[in-house]
């Protein structure tokens, strides 16, 4: 299932996650992922500091994604796609689309984040 989220509420929706994951991708088009600990403020995310493959794939590919699981098993991940700028403190990403989405079961029944 997936729920489409309003951009404009994101940083409420975000009071429910904690520890994030960052997806990348290099020249080879494999996924790099890595724990992060994005700040939400005016509309953007900044993430930092980062290492050196994931500074180097937003570089190249700004198309990034983060992912937040969910605390109960039960619960809707929080993914949000969006794109990168490389910073000299790691990244300021703004996102394009933001998804609550679950598939316990095998019901699916994702929230979209309408933005």
């Amino acid at each position: 299932m997936s729920v489409k989220v309003d951009l404009d509420k994101l940083a409420d929706t975000l009071a429910e996650y904690a520890l994030g994951y960052l997806i990348t991708v290099g020249d080879d088009f494999r996924a790099h992922t890595v724990a992060v600990l994005p700040a939400f403020a005016h509309g953007a995310f900044t993430i930092g500091p980062l290492g050196d493959t994931s500074r180097r794939n937003a570089a190249a590919h700004a198309a990034v994604t983060v992912v937040w699981p969910p605390r109960e098993p039960t619960g809707y991940s929080l993914i949000v796609d969006g794109t990168a700028e490389v910073t000299e403190d790691g990244m300021r990403l703004t996102p394009s689309r933001a998804v609550l989405h679950r598939s316990p079961d095998g019901v699916h029944d994702c929230v979209s984040l309408k933005g």
